[in-house]
């Protein structure tokens, strides 16, 4: 009698019990998700097809869809409004993610305080610390309201029967990765845990007209933690940026479907919570009355938005063979290609042997190009120890020929500068419309630019330097 030929039924197949992805032959490792060792035997899935169902809303012109339904309702918090494009859409589902520390707590509490009126109810859920402990921080940071409603808990079901139970216009989750379902094997913040509760919040936002906030957490490299299928379902995906020493706080928008994503807000830390800010210039910069040496005003954009920033630059004799090279704020690589560039291009000897320290103020973040003329005058400035003339700022890219280009927004930069009192600008060549009252200096490469400082300071400075020696 011939052997029965085994049909797919009959045919084992193999899960990953991370992820849940598929296969019909064994795999020590998950191609999928990575994960050793999850790859596990079990029976083979009916072949299934899906029918066509009843319609729940039928389709419309375009045109007759009613769009009021979809008006954003403001947070509360305008710097977090300007991000969102005007405020929380219903429905929508937003992920906050940022490092431990930075502060994201601590502003959705204070957001969902001030969302909570009347008409519209907040609730907020914790699932990484008890309801007391989110009680002192609302208490510190005068986050109460009456229609704020608060419950630590990491059960979906639970999550979804406190849903059924206040009827929230907006929930704020903190945080996914602490949330599991009990239908779902695998460990809270496991991909197929995190896949399942953003799904199921998901489609709750979205019966519901709910707005929803989701804490994320990241990895050591910056990246959100999780399956990328999360930022693909969710609607807003924000970074919340900053250094833990600093005060500073950013807010950055990674993808928007209801507005831009080149908007970044601005906020400071303190004891009492957070607050916006809107004109943060101040934060980056160091009043004096007389210009100190090694110091160089830039004008940023962090977005759309125009920062002005103060890079500083310190020389000192080095006492070891190979001379330090230290920065805090900006790239080291680019900093490197500037004193490549003066060193040749520049004609200053006096950097190759010597410690070189270059900072920022603030603790803002410099790395785009516009930066790259400030930092080489600034560089310049410490090794003569001849100061840049007062309310100077300058912006450009430099090019390892020495030439300074074009960067976008000089218009708004210079408007950003001028507001702010300055009165002399360095740019390149061709600038557009320049603020009535400033001086702006157009230069074509390094030896324009260092015109700024005094001929005979700068000349001495490498002789002094090899006299020394």
């Amino acid at each position: 009698m011939a052997a029965r030929t085994k049909t797919a039924k009959d045919r084992p197949s193999y899960r990953c019990t991370e992820c849940g992805w598929t296969t019909a032959k064994w795999l020590g490792r998950c191609p999928e998700c990575q994960a050793w060792g999850t790859v596990e035997e079990y029976g083979a899935p009916a072949v299934r097809t899906t029918a066509a169902g009843r319609v729940t809303n039928a389709a419309l012109p375009i045109g007759q869809v009613d769009g009021r339904q979809a008006t954003a309702r403001t947070t509360g918090v305008a710097e977090l409004d300007r991000v969102l494009g005007g405020g929380l859409v219903p429905g929508a589902v937003v992920l906050l993610a940022g490092e431990p520390g930075v502060g994201k707590s601590t502003l959705l509490l204070d957001v969902a305080a001030k969302a909570a009126s009347d008409d519209h109810r907040t609730l907020y859920v914790t699932g990484e610390e008890s309801a007391s402990q989110v009680r002192l921080r609302a208490d510190r940071i005068n986050a109460l309201s009456d229609h704020l409603y608060l419950a630590a808990e990491t059960d979906l079901s639970a999550v979804l029967g406190h849903l059924d139970a206040v009827k929230p216009s907006l929930l704020v989750l903190d945080s996914v990765q602490t949330v599991a379902s009990p239908e779902i094997d695998g460990a809270p913040g496991g991909m197929a845990q995190v896949r399942e509760v953003a799904g199921a919040l998901i489609r709750a936002s979205k019966d519901r007209g709910m707005s929803t906030l989701l804490v994320g957490h990241v990895t050591k490299d910056g990246t959100i933690a999780g399956p990328r299928l999360l930022e693909h379902l969710v609607d807003v995906v924000l970074h919340f940026e900053g250094d833990r020493h600093a005060r500073l706080r950013l807010v950055r928008g990674v993808k928007n479907r209801y507005g831009a994503t080149d908007e970044v807000g601005c906020f400071e830390l303190h004891d009492e919570g957070i607050t916006g800010l809107t004109d943060p210039s101040g934060l980056f910069l160091t009043r004096r009355d007389e210009p100190v040496p090694g110091t160089c005003l830039t004008v940023t954009l962090e977005g759309r938005r125009p920062l002005v920033a103060e890079v500083q630059a310190l020389t000192v004799d080095s006492q070891i063979p190979s001379p330090r090279r230290t920065t805090s704020g900006l790239e080291t690589s680019r900093v490197s290609m500037m004193l490549a560039v003066l060193e040749q291009r520049g004609r200053i000897s006096a950097l190759g042997k010597r410690d070189i320290y270059s900072a920022t103020v603030g603790g803002v973040k410099l790395s785009e190009p516009a930066a790259d003329l400030a930092i080489a005058l600034a560089l310049a400035s410490a090794a003569s120890d001849t100061p840049l003339p007062k309310n100077l700022v300058a912006i450009g890219e430099v090019g390892l020929a020495g030439e300074v280009r074009r960067v976008t927004g000089v218009q708004r930069r210079l408007a950003e500068a001028h507001r702010l009192g300055f009165t002399q600008a360095l740019v390149p060549s061709d600038p557009g419309k320049v603020p009535p009252g400033m001086k702006v200096t157009e230069v074509a490469d390094m030896g324009d630019a260092l015109r700024v400082l005094p001929r005979g300071r700068r000349a001495e400075a490498p002789r002094a330097d090899e006299a020394r020696r």
